[in-house]
């Protein structure tokens, strides 16, 4: 098994962020599999690295990175020791951040060997809100020629329905978000909303999803308590085409936790890879 370690940096903006590749060199050619996580999440969390393993065993070269501003440092991946630069994430700095990672390992400075990858069939997944980060991203972005999300929301602006709320947090200029798991505060500035609302046009996952033309699997667990069954069956209502597989009994993580010390898979994380093998080998 090879793994290769790297950085990049967005051009942006001036925060470096950190990526990994999992494969097995076999002298075949094989399709890129590039995933993105979602809120509060970061590409080491719980089991996606046994995940990226599984799908090297199945023939994918598979990409995780960690968004720019997700508050990690390349110094400390696993932990949010950056508080400051979480608070300045962004939807298009995410965005920025997914064509950043295209833009590098298709200009085939990876590392990986020509023989080893087809960057004709390059796939990309997105988990929760990195799921409606894909869906904007597959869609505008002729490299993508599959999608697959997993858990995902429906929009970008579903935590803003509170107009009192949005008042406040316009008033304070940051709204703290806890963490149960590290029992951090974790800020968001008002930034992020002032940039959704500026740029809603390209943030639309909606209208992504109606014009999306290429192959979609969606995956959702039917007790999901962070994001409702419900949002899997918009976007499959959105895009005709889409595939949905539904796990029941999964949650939001697919028996996932932080930290993961099995060197199992949890048997509904077993059922999310099945789904998406039988999707990209067809």
């Amino acid at each position: 098994m090879k793994n290769i370690h790297h950085h990049l940096q967005n051009p942006q903006n001036a925060r470096p962020f950190a990526l990994d590749i999992t494969y097995q060199a076999n002298g075949k050619a094989k399709p890129l599999v590039i995933f993105a996580h979602g809120f509060k999440g970061f590409k080491d969390w719980g089991h996606w690295s046994l995940i990226a393993e599984e799908f090297a065993k199945a023939g994918f070269i598979f990409l995780k990175f960690n968004f720019s501003h997700n508050g990690t440092t390349l110094e400390q991946p696993l932990d949010f020791a950056d508080l400051e630069a979480f608070g300045q994430n962004n939807y298009l700095l995410e965005l920025d951040d997914f064509k950043t990672v295209l833009d590098w390992v298709t200009a085939e400075k990876s590392s990986i060997p020509a023989k080893e990858i087809n960057l004709e069939e390059i796939a990309i997944i997105g988990h929760s809100r990195g799921g409606a980060i894909a869906v904007l991203q597959a869609q505008s972005d002729d490299r993508v020629k599959h999608l697959i999300t997993w858990a995902s929301v429906s929009s970008l602006g579903y935590a803003w329905n509170d107009e009192n709320a949005v008042k406040t947090w316009r008033k304070t200029g940051v709204n703290y978000i806890f963490n149960g798991r590290t029992k951090q505060e974790m800020p968001l500035y008002f930034q992020l909303y002032e940039n959704y609302q500026a740029h809603k046009d390209i943030l639309d996952v909606k209208q992504a999803a109606l014009k999306l033309e290429k192959p979609f699997l969606i995956i959702h667990g039917d007790t999901d308590p962070a994001v409702p069954l419900f949002a899997a069956h918009q976007l499959k209502a959105w895009n005709k085409g889409a595939s949905l597989e539904v796990i029941h009994g999964a949650n939001h993580v697919f028996g996932g936790k932080h930290p993961y010390t099995k060197q199992d898979l949890p048997a509904h994380s077993q059922e999310l890879c099945r789904a998406c093998f039988n999707f990209l080998k067809k």
